[in-house]
């Protein structure tokens, strides 16, 4: 069975007729609508707090303790779990609650010197305090993912 096309020629073939914009309707649409930004834009950056999580400063002294290798395990030490808590007043002072893996660690004397070193090196921090605290003792479960990877315990 075979298909068949039927072709039909003609002279001309009628024009479509054409799109009409009555006058009133075009107005509406080309009206500058409402600007959906307006609220968005008219907003003011809110104040962060500077020495809460998310707070420019606060990141900043994150960050510098992340540069602080663990001389016996390759990690820093604030992915290790060795840092309980940081806190940065209005004024620039930063206190770091911190721990070592144990009592016995060889660098037990220097460590909290170079935190306080670098934390006090932040711009914006007038001055650190670092306090060392055995309670709770560290345990490998305060390690964050990324330090548990790179020691391959995940």
């Amino acid at each position: 069975m075979s298909d068949r096309f039927v072709v039909e020629e003609v002279d001309s073939v009628e024009t479509p007729p054409k799109a009409r914009v009555e006058q009133e309707d075009a107005r509406a649409t080309f009206e500058r609508k409402r600007d959906y930004l307006d609220g968005f834009l008219a907003q003011r950056p809110r104040e962060e707090p500077v020495g809460e999580p998310g707070g420019a400063l606060y990141e900043a002294v994150v960050e510098a303790l992340k540069e602080i290798f663990d001389p016996e395990i390759p990690v820093n030490i604030y992915d290790l779990g060795l840092i309980y808590g940081v806190e940065v007043t209005e004024g620039g002072h930063a206190a770091v609650n911190m721990t070592l893996t144990t009592p016995h660690c060889p660098v037990a004397e220097s460590m909290p010197a170079e935190v306080e070193l670098r934390v006090s090196a932040v711009p914006g921090i007038a001055t650190a305090e670092v306090n060392l605290v055995w309670d709770p003792a560290w345990d490998p479960q305060l390690m964050s993912d990324e330090a548990k990877l790179e020691l391959g315990m995940l």
